[in-house]
């Protein structure tokens, strides 16, 4: 006998004794049921979390949950957001749609200011995109040079203070819609 078949016979006999005791059915529709339930409350609280997450809690954020709470904050801005690899992003962390426009966002969760790197970075990710726009977005500021680079390539600078106006204009966001709810 091959491995195969025996393999198979192995799920035919598995298969006949779950069929014969309809308490292990409801086990097994149990457990199936409520890893999935628990998949999606861990997901649905931590959207929650970032979500309600400060300006502090952003300085605090590795890359990638800045990218992740970018994510959220432009969707509550009616942007349809995606997410690019960690790796081999070609110089965009999320690629924003809305209304046939394209926006390529080059993410930067920087203690310090932003250099002339990241303004290079997004302006090719545009091009390889073919993007309408594109932004980059950080918890910091610029230097000069990076805001000279941004203003000749048409390059959109979101600094600290922008970003704070757009947090907080989705918890009011969010305040209203649960007041409208009570």
């Amino acid at each position: 006998m091959k491995f195969t078949e025996g393999f198979g016979m192995g799920l035919e006999m598995l298969w006949n004794i779950v069929l014969a005791n309809p308490f292990l059915i409801g086990i097994l529709a149990f457990f199936f049921t409520g890893t999935g339930l628990l998949g999606f409350h861990k997901k649905t609280m931590r959207h929650n979390k970032l979500k309600k997450s400060g300006i502090l809690n952003v300085d605090e954020m590795t890359g990638r949950e800045f990218e992740e709470y970018l994510r959220i904050l432009f969707r509550e801005r009616g942007y349809q957001v995606q997410l690019t690899p960690t790796t081999g992003d070609f110089g965009a962390d999320l690629i924003l749609s809305a209304k046939n426009q394209k926006v390529v966002v080059q993410a930067k969760r920087y203690k310090k200011n932003v250099g002339l790197k990241a303004v290079q970075e997004v302006s090719t990710a545009k091009s390889h995109f073919n993007a309408d726009e594109c932004w980059v977005v950080t918890n910091s500021y610029y230097t000069e040079p990076a805001k000279k680079l941004a203003a000749s390539n048409r390059v959109r600078l979101v600094d600290r203070e922008l970003l704070m106006k757009w947090m907080f204009e989705m918890k009011k966001s969010d305040e209203a819609k649960s007041a409208a709810v009570e």
